[in-house]
């Protein structure tokens, strides 16, 4: 039966040819546009620092509630849970064991692409791992070597094809976070090896994504709140490729503060700035509790500081121990979390969504 609903979509995909961008093409410097010495994050210069916020306003959002196109459904059960909100982003990860899982699976990005589709204001997300195997304790110096191997184009073809198949099925308009929390240590696609490399592997990534005919993606980068193993603006490869810039915030370390993490070098308030001076909004990709146990606290703390910032879209990590409807852990945040949410119908800033078209190559 689900097959059956993506006859016209398969069938677009059997058309698509195999060709890559060849390895050697010049895809732009990969320092363009960063200037990241006169940004002072993390230095607390004596200059006063910009006003950002903006009039409140209710982001687009939903939850991270299963990779897999059998979690679909449970995006509606949250919303009913809500109070029928309009549960407006589907959030999800490509797997990244092999590059064929970076290709993306045809059934389950047709099954979300429909989500999407079946409702203009709705938004995809999704997760796109930069290297494999990407969850597999790989040595820095092996990551050094894969990101030079990205960066002189290797890898262009898996992301021509996925770019491709997210085209032929609908997903034309798809936010994508590619090497999420890069600044950390999770990932095989982390920065710290080789921040130059890992630029100009990012610059490439979206180079090739936007050379297909359709496309209108905007790219999401994701680093972990605070300084973790890198500072993230040394990873931040330039205005020109960057069109949201993201953040995943839980509540940690143990004992910590709200106030805390928006004044952390690199943290909440370093954020809403870089992005303010950029001319860029803001998101929260994944954001939940983790260290400091059932946090209501935190819950109302982030929520309104999303609402008051110019966020196109936040979606909480919706499982134990980070979230409040699949989790039975937190009953308080739970609480607080559905009091503030129930029955909300989010919509994005000006800014959120894509033109109409966008021409290839763009």
């Amino acid at each position: 039966m689900r097959i059956g609903r993506l006859t016209l979509a398969a069938a677009a995909l059997l058309m698509l040819t195999t060709a890559s961008i060849p390895a050697g093409t010049p895809l732009g410097s990969a320092e363009r546009g960063a200037a990241l010495s006169s940004d002072g994050i993390g230095t607390r210069g004596a200059a006063p620092r910009p006003a950002v916020q903006r009039p409140a306003h209710e982001p687009e959002f939903g939850a991270f509630v299963g990779s897999w196109d059998n979690y679909i459904p449970q995006i509606s059960r949250y919303a009913q849970w809500l109070g029928n909100a309009n549960v407006q982003v589907g959030h999800t990860y490509l797997a990244g064991n092999t590059w064929a899982d970076v290709e993306g699976e045809p059934v389950v990005l047709g099954l979300w692409s429909q989500w999407r589709l079946a409702d203009p204001s709705r938004t995809l997300v999704l997760g796109v791992p930069m290297l494999v195997p990407n969850e597999a304790a790989v040595p820095d110096d092996q990551v050094a070597k894969l990101l030079a191997q990205g960066a002189r184009g290797d890898f262009d073809q898996h992301f021509l094809r996925l770019a491709r198949k997210l085209v032929a099925l609908g997903g034309n308009d798809t936010v994508l976070t590619p090497g999420w929390e890069m600044n950390g240590t999770t990932y095989t696609h982390r920065c710290k090896p080789d921040p130059t490399a890992w630029k100009a592997y990012w610059r490439r990534i979206v180079a090739v994504m936007r050379s297909v005919p359709g496309q209108r993606f905007r790219f999401d980068f994701t680093p972990n709140r605070g300084l973790d193993a890198i500072p993230w603006t040394r990873c931040y490869p330039g205005d020109d490729v960057v069109d949201i810039i993201g953040m995943d915030s839980y509540d940690q370390p143990a004992g910590a503060t709200f106030d805390t993490y928006v004044s952390e070098p690199y943290g909440l308030q370093d954020q809403v700035e870089f992005a303010a001076r950029r001319g860029k909004p803001v998101s929260y990709p994944e954001w939940g509790l983790f260290r400091n146990g059932d946090n209501p606290e935190y819950v109302r703390r982030m929520v309104e500081w999303m609402r008051t910032h110019d966020t196109v879209y936040q979606t909480v990590t919706d499982y134990c121990p980070h979230g409040f409807w699949q989790c039975e852990r937190n009953p308080r945040s739970s609480a607080v979390f559905k009091q503030l949410m129930s029955g909300s119908k989010g919509s994005a800033s000006p800014a959120a969504r894509p033109p109409s078209a966008s021409p290839a190559g763009h």
